[in-house]
């Protein structure tokens, strides 16, 4: 089958078609993603009703786009999927809007997928990973630990109290006038640092959960930020490499007890954790999580950084593996600003 995928959740525009054959193997046939950074950098963050506008303006030529590249037109297409949440409420208006067009005139099922759903079964397009498995979701919005049994079928572990690790990273990029995006901006800046001359807390470090909390941490830097004013370029890097230290720590210490907890409680599961979201492409938090995962005896699956990030591939692919099941959905589908991975209808919801 080949399925249209559409994500418009938050600053990237993005169509891609992904094919799955009947084995269950999947390939990506055309990805396109463009990114709205340009137009939100001035405003030193995304501007929720600048990105919707974008979204409106660029999607029907990124689909395309898309299209062009997999030499397809719309009659070979089995399916159309679109994010329908969580995100930005006016992007996934735009993208849903759209794929429910595109249904309904190619008459085509339509499969309204969950962003995070989307990130969750990324691994098993790029690396073929079986049911069931541990997942580390780290991007802009969460930070939680989910067991993965199969499609539509989620536990969640562990979550974030406050901020998601992305947040903690765009808004000490914001607190230091470091440049869209926030993530990469303090890696760059930690490389040059010395991570030992500052120390910040770690939050929930000594507490036997798998929650994540980064306000404090967050708040911890801005402090120290006020204390070292104005600050040089050295203050600028050895606050990012000591920022970045504690993070990786607590993810990794974390991690640690996610797969200890996954080989006491499911010691049937083969301990693979997968990690998925755009924090999962830095480098120095990617290297704890594979000396954790090594010393449990686990198989790390980190996908290629470009689908770590939002595209339109991994909503094609999420797509793909819930029409398989017979899983689709009507026009009435809503978009939604929240939506839970362990919400009671991820499930066989409208199986046909």
């Amino acid at each position: 089958m080949r399925i249209l995928g559409i994500e418009t959740s938050c600053d990237e525009t993005a169509a891609a078609i992904v094919a799955r054959d009947e084995a269950g193997r999947g390939s990506i046939v055309s990805n396109v993603v463009r990114s709205q950074i340009a137009e939100h950098v001035a405003y030193g963050g995304v501007v929720p009703e600048l990105a919707a506008r974008s979204h409106v303006t660029h999607l029907d030529a990124i689909i395309r786009r898309a299209m062009e590249e997999a030499g397809l037109g719309f009659e070979d297409i089995d399916a159309i999927a679109a994010t329908a949440g969580p995100g930005l409420i006016g992007g996934v208006l735009v993208g849903l809007t759209t794929a429910k067009a595109l249904a309904a005139s190619l008459d085509k099922p339509l499969i309204a997928v969950n962003h995070l759903e989307a990130h969750a079964l990324t691994a098993r397009l790029t690396d073929g990973v079986a049911f069931p498995y541990l997942m580390l979701l780290v991007s802009g919005g969460h930070s939680q630990f989910v067991l993965v049994r199969g499609v539509g079928q989620y536990a969640r572990w562990g979550t974030t109290i406050d901020d998601a690790l992305g947040e903690a990273f765009d808004k000490v990029a914001k607190l230091l006038d470091l440049p869209m995006p926030g993530g990469p901006s303090v890696e760059r800046e930690a490389l040059k640092g010395d991570p030992k001359r500052l120390r910040f807390p770690r939050p929930l470090l000594g507490e036997d959960r798998l929650d994540f909390s980064f306000s404090g941490l967050k708040t911890a830097v801005r402090l120290k930020a006020e204390a070292l004013a104005p600050l040089s370029d050295a203050d600028v890097a050895d606050i990012c490499a000591g920022f970045q230290a504690a993070v990786t720590e607590i993810v990794a210490r974390r991690a640690t007890a996610a797969l200890q907890r996954l080989g006491s409680d499911a010691p049937e599961i083969p301990p693979v954790l997968v990690v998925a979201g755009g924090v999962a492409a830095n480098r120095a938090i990617g290297g704890a999580l594979r000396d954790a995962a090594d010393r449990a005896g686990a198989r790390l699956v980190i996908p290629p950084a470009a689908l770590c990030t939002d595209n339109g591939a991994m909503v094609a692919w999420a797509g793909a593996e819930r029409l398989a099941l017979g899983l689709v959905d009507g026009f009435d589908a809503p978009a939604r600003a929240r939506w839970p991975l362990d919400s009671e209808d991820m499930g066989a919801r409208n199986a046909a």
